[in-house]
């Protein structure tokens, strides 16, 4: 599944699955547009680890949802490796609480982020994907927008809205011969996870037909196949890489 010439955009690569995908689609040879907000001593740090496995790669500082810092982010991309083929939408962030006590504002942040962030990359560089020999957009979802997950009716909202999101934009995007897909990653071993309690982790682990949780690498790899040419008849399906959780 070479990645060669190709160009990749993911965004909130500098860390977690973000960076595994990064640094998964970079080994490959693709061209790696690695997009942070925050963070630039983490988003130089994955350049770098591509760049040791021999691929190509540039940070681009942008918040997702602020339409002009992406348009900005589009014209890095544009002038360092030229046309983009491969979008992952991958930025996210969690305002945890019960529904009862959670305020209007942790709802309009996880929705500005995890859709309006989506909607706004998707936009931005949607005719790079629609003109590209076999355009990739790859949307990062969660189990959690399936299952639902208690305190996380936002997040849930959100991630159950990619769904919806990406069937439609691969059923416009088809006649030009790109696709568009989803995959939802079950409870995954990052910064996050590490924080939930030890006894709460094996709860969960329990809920898992694998008995264990997923690896970075786990996700990351469904992604390079998506994003490869090998998944040239897929599109407008959620690809589960849960471990079974629910079967």
């Amino acid at each position: 599944m070479s990645m060669e010439g190709r160009t990749c955009v993911i965004t909130g690569s500098g860390r977690g699955i973000g960076r595994g995908i990064a640094e998964h689609l970079g080994a490959r040879g693709a061209n790696v547009v690695v997009n942070y907000r925050s963070s630039d001593e983490a988003a130089r740090e994955t350049v770098e680890s591509i760049h040791e496995k021999g691929g190509e790669a540039i940070t681009a500082k942008a918040d997702v949802c602020d339409r002009d810092e992406v348009e900005a982010m589009r014209e890095l991309a544009h002038d360092e490796f030229g046309q983009v083929d491969v979008l992952v939408n991958n930025a996210g962030i969690t305002q945890d609480t019960r529904f009862v006590n959670m305020t209007r504002e942790e709802w309009d942040q996880v929705m500005d982020v995890n859709l309006g962030g989506m909607f706004n990359c998707t936009q931005t560089f949607y005719d790079d994907i629609w003109n590209a020999d076999e355009g990739r957009l790859i949307n990062i979802s969660s189990i959690v927008g399936k299952q639902g997950n208690f305190g996380q009716a936002n997040y849930a909202a959100a991630k159950a809205g990619m769904f919806g999101f990406t069937r439609t934009i691969a059923i416009e995007l088809a006649s030009g011969g790109s696709t568009a897909n989803c995959v939802a990653p079950g409870f995954t071993r990052t910064d996050m996870l590490a924080e939930v309690p030890e006894e709460v982790q094996e709860r969960i682990v329990a809920q898992i037909p694998l008995e264990r949780f997923a690896e970075i690498d786990d996700i990351a790899s469904t992604v390079r196949f998506l994003a490869s040419e090998d998944s040239s008849y897929i599109t407008g399906e959620v690809i589960d890489v849960n471990g079974g959780m629910d079967l």
